[in-house]
């Protein structure tokens, strides 16, 4: 782990400095331009306060933007460094399926307030009904549930994948949840800005999406 961190520092070290000799390599030229005209300007017509004010302005807004962009990159080699860890390791994202593996399956709801009620319907591939869990009351934001694999009829269900829905009330007005799933990092990517994750039963997962490391 020290060598990883060691290594993003390196990295954000260089970054940061080659961005900083380019800023400086621009200011440069600019100034020396800027001398260049003030030498060679015609006495009569001399150079407007207004566009050599602009043209400042303009140097500053690109050093700015290039600053920026060596900082979104840098943070984006250290989001990577982090999420190459996540392989192998269980993770909780949005998703409406449990594995039921040996007898028991993990799943998980998010709600925006606390909720009085909470019940989870466990569904075959064909929708219908197999185990229903009634969770009581929940706190806001994230919660796992478990299933020890038995239906309602106290039969063992077989393993493989199911469905689930969450019904979640507060003083008998509903409460919104977001189910969310339990899958497998099986390896990294680098998605647009970012990078994603590919879960075991989810595809693509960015890295902003997972609410727990299992």
């Amino acid at each position: 782990m020290a060598t990883a961190i060691a290594s993003i520092n390196g990295m954000n070290q260089g970054i940061t400095a080659k961005t900083s000799n380019t800023i400086q390599e621009q200011q440069d030229r600019f100034l020396k331009l800027l001398v260049t005209q003030m030498k060679n300007q015609d006495p009569l017509n001399p150079l407007d306060n207004a566009q050599v004010t602009t043209q400042m302005a303009q140097l500053s807004t690109v050093s700015g933007i290039e600053k920026l962009n060596a900082t979104l990159e840098a943070f984006t080699r250290a989001q990577a460094f982090q999420a190459v860890g996540l392989i192998g390791h269980h993770v909780l994202a949005p998703g409406e399926f449990v594995n039921l593996n040996g007898g028991a399956g993990v799943g998980g709801f998010e709600l925006p307030s606390a909720a009085d009620s909470v019940k989870v319907s466990i569904l075959d591939a064909s929708g219908n009904l197999v185990r229903s869990l009634s969770l009581g009351d929940q706190n806001e934001g994230v919660s796992v549930f478990q299933w020890d694999g038995k239906t309602d009829a106290g039969e063992v269900a077989p393993d493989g994948a199911y469905g689930f829905t969450v019904a979640a009330s507060s003083n008998g007005n509903t409460v919104l949840s977001e189910p969310l799933a339990v899958g497998a990092v099986q390896s990294v990517l680098m998605d647009g800005i970012g990078p994603a994750l590919s879960v075991q039963g989810m595809g693509l997962v960015d890295l902003s999406q997972v609410k727990q490391i299992l």
